[in-house]
C-alpha cells in the first residue's frame, strides 16, 4: 500500500501537469525535507526511505514530460543540487566535488545521487519550474520570473508543499506590447498588458 505522502505528491503532480507547459529538457527543481514530512523538524529525522517513495513519482512525472529534475541538497551542501550529467552539460553547469548523504545533503538528494543514471552535483541552477516540499526554499534555484503555481493539494505528509514556474521578464513599460503565448501569463498578471 502507498504512503499518504506519496498519494499526496502524485496529486499535486497531476494537478502541476495541468498548470505546466513543459518543454523537452527543461530542468524542474525539487525540495524535499522528509523529516517535514513526517511531522518533524527540518534536517531531524528524515530518512531514505521517505525518499524513496517520494523518488518514483518524481521521476514518472519527469519521464513523462521528458525533463530534468535538480534535488535541492540541504544548508551543509549549500543547497547544491543532483541531477543528470546530460543536464548539468546541457545549461554549462560545472559540478562540485561532494556527494549528498543523508546528514550531509538531505534523504531526497542523497537518495537521487544513489538512483539517477549519472548523477553530479552543481552549485546552482536556474530551473523552469519546481516543487518545494517543506519549505526549503527553492527559490534561489528558479529562473526569473517566478510564478506560484497552486494546487488543491496543500500538504505532502505533514510538510507545506508549493510550486512554482516561471516566465520572461516583462520589460518595456505601460506601451510596451508581449507575445502572450511566449510569457505564458498567469491568473492576476494581465494589467496594462496589450
Amino acid at each position: 500500500m502507498q504512503p499518504l505522502w506519496q498519494l499526496q505528491l502524485e496529486e499535486a503532480l497531476s494537478e502541476l501537469e495541468q498548470e505546466i507547459q513543459f518543454k523537452n529538457g527543461q530542468v524542474f527543481v525539487v525540495g524535499c525535507s522528509t523529516s517535514e514530512v513526517v511531522g518533524k523538524r527540518i534536517g531531524t529525522a528524515g530518512g531514505l526511505d521517505i525518499a524513496e517513495s517520494l523518488f518514483e513519482p518524481l521521476q514518472n512525472f519527469a519521464d513523462r514530460h521528458r525533463i530534468f529534475l535538480a534535488f535541492q541538497g540541504c544548508e551543509h551542501i549549500n543547497r547544491a543540487l543532483t541531477l543528470e550529467r546530460e543536464a548539468a552539460e546541457k545549461y554549462g553547469w560545472e559540478p562540485v566535488s561532494v556527494v549528498p548523504v543523508p546528514k550531509a545533503g538531505g534523504s531526497m538528494s542523497a537518495f537521487a545521487y544513489s538512483n539517477l543514471k549519472d548523477p553530479v552535483v552543481v552549485e546552482e541552477v536556474q530551473a523552469h519550474a519546481g516543487i518545494d516540499i517543506g519549505q526549503t526554499m527553492i527559490g534561489m534555484h528558479l529562473k526569473r520570473v517566478a510564478v506560484p503555481v497552486r494546487t488543491s493539494v496543500k500538504l505532502v505528509g505533514e510538510a507545506i508543499v508549493s510550486a512554482a514556474t516561471t516566465r520572461p521578464k516583462l520589460i518595456g513599460g505601460e506601451r510596451a506590447r508581449y507575445d502572450r503565448e511566449l510569457v505564458q501569463l498567469q491568473e492576476g498578471i494581465t494589467d496594462g498588458i496589450d
